[in-house]
């Protein structure tokens, strides 16, 4: 390895992803972007971060509006190609899903900025199948896209309680580092250099987030979920935030906790400090 730039804290832009379509069982989470803007802005709360950042009064961060969508057969080129742009830019993207099929475009585009990325999964379900109901793009199979293609170095996967027998097969195919919920106190994941967060709603148990297609009982608290974010170590580059579905959010309260999260990414974010890329050299050793 040899080393690059070295990459300054940049401006995050936060990004609509208002689709839907790779859903297996119900429609909703494109209507998530606009309902979590709408509690991000709830009077209730406030825009002050846990880390002492008051988003309100901070320039570093832009809301940069949704994908624009062309027709249903480039959805996912245009997807990579608007995160590519962004950070183009030198912008550190948050995208606001959607389901959980996104994270493959998006991937697709900070693989080919950041080499050697790490992904935090934070999710009930392990989206590894390799195809879902005749479908290699469902939102049941990022991650198999992901690690088939090398878009990541590693993928740590946090949360998980639907560990299937193929799916375990593909986490062991992959490499993929599964942390059970079934294992534990939550783990010391001890990350470096350039990381992106993948979080999922539904990694949170349904007390907490009822508003997600898939109830999957025995996940995680909101506490746990905002200890993971703001102990994260090593440089986060991107996130996603997915999987939350307003139509069975009557009372709002899985928007708040989508709001808050977003809060959290962002004061994470915004905190760190500049990091050097580095890229493979042209030695044969490995």
């Amino acid at each position: 390895m040899v080393p690059s730039k070295t990459l300054q804290p940049t401006p995050v832009a936060v990004l609509g992803v208002p689709f839907d379509r790779q859903s297996s069982y119900l429609r909703g989470p494109a209507l998530a972007p606009a309902r979590i803007r709408e509690c991000l802005a709830c009077d209730s709360a406030n825009m002050w971060t846990e880390n002492g950042i008051d988003l309100a009064a901070t320039e570093s961060w832009k809301d940069v509006g949704d994908v624009a969508f062309a027709d249903e057969n480039s959805e996912f080129k245009r997807i990579e190609d608007t995160v590519a742009g962004l950070l183009a830019k030198k912008q550190r993207v948050i995208s606001l899903g959607g389901d959980h099929s996104i994270a493959y475009p998006i991937l697709k585009a900070h693989a080919k900025t950041y080499p050697g990325l790490t992904i935090v999964q934070l999710d009930a379900h392990p989206d590894l199948y390799d195809e879902l109901d005749g479908n290699r793009l469902s939102h049941a199979c990022p991650f198999a896209r992901i690690m088939e293609e090398k878009l990541a170095a590693r993928l740590v996967q946090v949360g998980i309680r639907t560990l299937t027998g193929h799916q375990r097969e593909q986490a062991q195919r992959f490499g993929v580092e599964v942390h059970e919920m079934c294992a534990g106190p939550l783990p010391n994941l001890n990350l470096t250099g350039p990381v992106y967060l993948s979080l999922d709603m539904d990694c949170l148990d349904p007390a907490f987030a009822p508003g997600v297609s898939h109830f999957e009982p025995g996940g995680m608290s909101t506490r746990e979920v905002l200890t993971i974010i703001q102990r994260l170590t090593g440089h986060l580059v991107g996130a996603d935030l997915v999987e939350y579905n307003p139509q069975r959010d009557p009372t709002g309260v899985t928007g708040m906790v989508a709001a808050k999260l977003l809060k959290e990414i962002l004061g994470r974010m915004l905190a760190d400090k500049p990091m050097r890329i580095y890229k493979p050299s042209n030695s044969s050793h490995r």
